[in-house]
């Protein structure tokens, strides 16, 4: 039978797919000033690239893990990278800033189809004892992809242009089906109901929210745009308290809410997709414009970050069933803040580049106590039944995180531009920055980075409050209680 095949075999498949995706997330950031120049646009219009990839991505995790139960989860992961890699091809091939925004959010759609699949396989063929290693292996696909993005975007666009960063994916994309079909097994699927009102409420409320912030600062505030806000929280609420009501099987479970380290989990990870989203941006445009450098000598300047929460990644995780729930995170929040500050403090046109290795380093180091240790905390209570929805939930917030912040940071980057000066067309064109900018346009970028150091700062809070893992109490409780006299 087909499902007697070892299934590591099946999770290196899977991880294939899921590498790309990754990929796909940090290598375009590397690309943006060059995106920008050949098709003759600005950075609000750029930044939307990213954003509209996000929100493609973000809105439909929850249903899409769902219709993996129902369909099977083959089937949704093979339609997901087949969309996904489709609509490489139509990046690469556009010539218009809005047709590549087009692409990324079919791009987007084909991502939120594969990504919950990869858990969901590996969680149904892996036996509990054996389910450990298996998800270590496939969280170590992501600090690899953090690493070989930046560098491979960077050689790419320097070498055959800001198209073949989406081209390669078509090739990778199309050994990745082949491999899926003949390795990835069958699963039973299970009947569920799907809560569509649930899916168009938040869908409809993150668009205003995304879309109002993103274009604020381009139409001075209007009342519009405060009309698009103000409607995208309203409907969110409305969200909210329709997923509170008993609907039978509800998008998310609010319930879930109530266990603590869980809900503190899902603040920690919306800041961390909000922070990284938002750090990468203005970090990418003051390497390439102010200082001049490729977008390969870019990219290795944060080399550092990837390969040290890479090699720290495995002794951190042996610490975290020792430590109180709360301790690794919360260090690791403090140290990406103070390493964040650090760097836009950095960022002016004189500072030598070689100074700015001390706060990226750091920052790897406190990457490698914040992701493994955050997402086992937010796993660790939940119920056994709801370890799925848990799971959903979870990889949800992150990239609402990540919406969120790549919005936010387009629209402090404009203004903080507007305040030196400047306007959003500064860097439309090519060749160096003139003189008379560079300094007002560097600042900038350094007063943007603030705000993923901020919002870390509130990671940094939640992960401060995390409770003991209820097992481990119960435990402890069980040693400190005196021992039973035997008469």
């Amino acid at each position: 039978m087909e499902t007697q095949r070892s299934p590591w075999v099946a999770l290196w498949t899977l991880c294939l797919g899921f590498f790309m995706i990754l990929l796909d997330m940090t290598i375009v950031a590397v690309a943006n000033p060059a995106i920008m120049d050949d098709l003759h646009t600005d950075i609000s219009n750029v930044i939307w690239v990213t954003s509209a990839y996000l929100l493609a991505y973000a809105v439909p995790l929850l249903i899409t893990g769902r219709l993996g139960d129902r369909y099977g989860p083959k089937i949704l992961y093979l339609t997901g990278l087949a969309l996904f890699t489709v609509s490489s091809l139509w990046c690469g091939l556009s010539t218009s800033i809005e047709m590549l925004i087009g692409a990324r959010v079919v791009q987007g759609l084909g991502a939120a189809m594969l990504t919950p699949q990869t858990m969901s396989v590996i969680t149904r063929i892996f036996p509990p004892e054996r389910r450990g290693a298996a998800m270590g292996a496939w969280g170590s696909v992501a600090g690899v992809a953090s690493l070989v993005g930046p560098i491979a975007g960077g050689l790419l666009v320097d070498g055959l242009g800001w198209q073949w960063i989406f081209f390669i994916n078509v090739p990778i994309g199309v050994v990745a089906f082949a491999l899926a079909l003949r390795f990835v097994p069958d699963l039973p699927t299970h009947e569920h109901k799907f809560d569509l009102v649930g899916v168009g409420l938040s869908a409809v409320g993150m668009f205003l929210l995304v879309f109002g912030l993103q274009e604020g600062n381009d139409h001075n505030w209007d009342a519009w745009i405060w009309a698009m806000i103000i409607a995208g929280l309203l409907v969110l609420a409305g969200f909210i308290y329709y997923q509170s009501r008993d609907i039978g099987e509800p998008l998310v479970p609010l319930a879930l809410f109530k266990i603590r380290n869980f809900a503190l989990s899902n603040v920690g990870i919306t800041a961390m997709g909000a922070a990284m989203t938002s750090l990468m941006l203005p970090a990418f445009f003051y390497l390439e414009a102010v200082r001049d450098l490729s977008p390969t000598k870019s990219a290795l300047v944060f080399a550092p970050t990837a390969v040290f929460s890479g090699v720290l990644a495995p002794i951190v995780g042996r610490w975290v069933d020792k430590a109180h729930p709360r301790v690794i995170p919360t260090i690791g929040f403090a140290m990406a803040a103070i390493a964040i500050a650090w760097l836009a403090e950095r960022m002016h046109p004189d500072a030598p580049i070689w100074t700015m290795m001390f706060p990226i380093i750091l920052l790897g180091i406190s990457m490698a106590c914040i992701w493994a240790p955050l997402s086992a905390t937010a796993t660790h209570d939940l119920p056994l039944d709801q370890a799925g929805a848990g799971s959903g939930i979870y990889n949800t917030t992150r990239q609402v995180g990540s919406v969120l912040g790549s919005a936010a940071i387009s629209a402090l980057i404009t203004a903080r531009m507007s305040a030196n000066g400047l306007h959003s067309s500064t860097n439309q064109n090519s060749g160096a920055l003139p003189a008379f900018v560079v300094h007002p346009f560097s600042s900038a970028l350094a007063e943007s980075m603030l705000l993923p150091a901020a919002i870390l700062v509130v990671g940094c809070c939640a992960s401060a409050l995390f409770a003991r893992h209820a097992k481990d109490k119960a435990a402890r409780q069980a040693a400190a209680a005196p021992a039973e006299v035997v008469a």
